[in-house]
């Protein structure tokens, strides 16, 4: 397949006048869901610069209070589409959770998540790290630097517990990730059992993104992994310490996706193409010229009818930085990520990442072949939309081939982006799966509160 270019991209193709609305839209007014954070910012640029507008969409934007309700009110029909967790429309689709068919045609972002822990464990885990010539901690910060707080919490006889925002979402198995490469088991699921803590060394539980600080600070959780800004929330309250960003667990972390019913799709293809044309465009400004739009980003994100967060805690991750200990703040271009890089083209190896994880937690209770793997993700990813849209972006000028990699397969080529090390080809899931100390393997169920072989 060929190389992913890194492009540096014009606005002059962004601030054309519209000339060219999609042809045949067949649904012009539409309800769009999304949750408190910032990722959900080419659905908000996408609205205040009028690319929604140009292709004679009326959008209005929605609020959800979680995942779950996101997700249940687009499976009924109450809103049209929504800013969702690249597992939601996977799970939906093989019938994990709430079960339906649901479609992405398009990426909205690359990692954009971190993981925080409550300054006790932070002063818990400070001896244990190497420390740079200036005397602040080496990053990236390994899971095994948690053992002191896990051990302290065991001899105070209780869990520790650590907050992630939906079982099917990225920041779970970011953290699953980070804390078994660190040889902390984050525990299983089973069918007779959905909370994910079977032989678990921490108890991981679902927290919603904004309450993720509150919680954190009533000392009801010891830690969570959360997009932002509420990481930094976290920092800028005085109350806990981000220690890893989800790009040094996984580099090229496929985040949230724009999803959609499939009959929805079925039924509006043209105003399918018309929504992923405008969310392209969103996510070339983002990203235009070294960021220089992202300022402006952050005022209208910082708007109660987006994120409602200071506008201050959101430019510390959305400017290309990222504040770790409070003062420590560290240079991180690609903390977001919404189309540099293909960002924005929904991979088939991307689909099929989250549904190994899904398997190797347990949420997928029987081993699959590898051609499951691949017409899963195919059903759910649709690159030729997405394509569609950006070809007919090119024909009116608002883009450049250049612009794009119209990758041939839909699979990225094999990388080792990982805090671990390990080589992840989308072609290969079961081997992938299979080098894992921690995990389930082929052949691999679990029943009765334990691993069976």
């Amino acid at each position: 397949m060929p190389l992913i270019r890194h492009l540096m991209l014009s606005a002059a193709f962004l601030a054309l006048p519209a000339h060219a609305k999609t042809a045949g839209v067949e649904k012009d007014t539409l309800t769009l869901g999304f949750i408190k954070l910032t990722d959900m910012a080419p659905l908000a640029i996408a609205k205040e610069k009028g690319f929604f507008d140009d292709e004679g969409l009326s959008v209005t934007l929605e609020a959800q209070s979680n995942w779950k309700v996101l997700l249940d009110r687009v499976l009924a029909g109450e809103i049209d589409g929504a800013h969702m967790l690249a597992g939601q429309p996977l799970a939906s689709t093989i019938g994990y959770g709430t079960a339906g068919e649901l479609i992405a045609p398009i990426a909205l972002d690359l990692n954009g998540n971190a993981i925080t822990v409550s300054n006790a464990v932070w002063e818990l885990m400070k001896p244990g790290l190497a420390l740079d010539a200036a005397g602040k901690p080496v990053h990236p910060i390994p899971a095994s630097a948690l053992v002191p707080a896990i051990e302290d919490a065991a001899d105070m006889g209780r869990p520790f517990s650590m907050g992630m925002v939906f079982p099917v979402s990225p920041h779970n198995y970011e953290l699953r990730y980070w804390l078994a490469a660190g040889g902390i088991n984050p525990g299983f699921y089973s069918p007779d059992d959905t909370s994910g803590q079977i032989g678990a060394d921490v108890l991981l539980s679902v927290t919603p993104p904004p309450q993720m600080p509150a919680t954190l600070e009533a000392g009801t959780i010891d830690g969570y992994s959360v997009g932002e800004p509420w990481n930094q929330a976290a920092v800028a309250k005085g109350i806990g310490v981000p220690v890893i960003s989800d790009a040094a667990i996984f580099q090229q972390n496929p985040e949230k996706v724009f999803g959609l019913t499939k009959a929805f799709a079925e039924e509006n293809p043209n105003t399918v193409i018309a929504l992923t044309k405008a969310l392209i465009r969103a996510q070339m400004w983002l990203d235009a010229e070294g960021n220089v739009n992202r300022a402006e980003a952050v005022e209208i994100l910082s708007s109660p009818d987006y994120v409602g967060a200071d506008a201050a805690v959101i430019a510390n991750s959305m400017t290309g930085t990222f504040e770790y200990e409070k003062g420590d703040k560290r240079d991180e271009p690609d903390f977001n990520v919404f189309f540099r890089g293909n960002a924005a083209f929904p991979y088939y190896s991307d689909a099929v990442w989250t549904l190994t994880q899904m398997r190797r937690w347990g949420q997928i209770a029987e081993a699959k072949p590898d051609a499951w793997y691949d017409e899963t993700a195919k059903s759910v990813y649709r690159p030729d939309i997405f394509t569609e849209a950006a070809k007919q972006l090119i024909a009116e000028g608002r883009a450049t081939e250049a612009d794009f990699d119209f990758d041939a397969d839909g699979y990225r080529d094999p990388n080792a982006t990982f805090i671990d090390g390990v080589v992840f080809d989308g072609t290969q899931p079961n081997a992938y799966l299979d080098s894992f100390a921690i995990g389930l393997r082929t052949g691999q169920t679990v029943s009765g509160g334990e691993v069976i072989n």
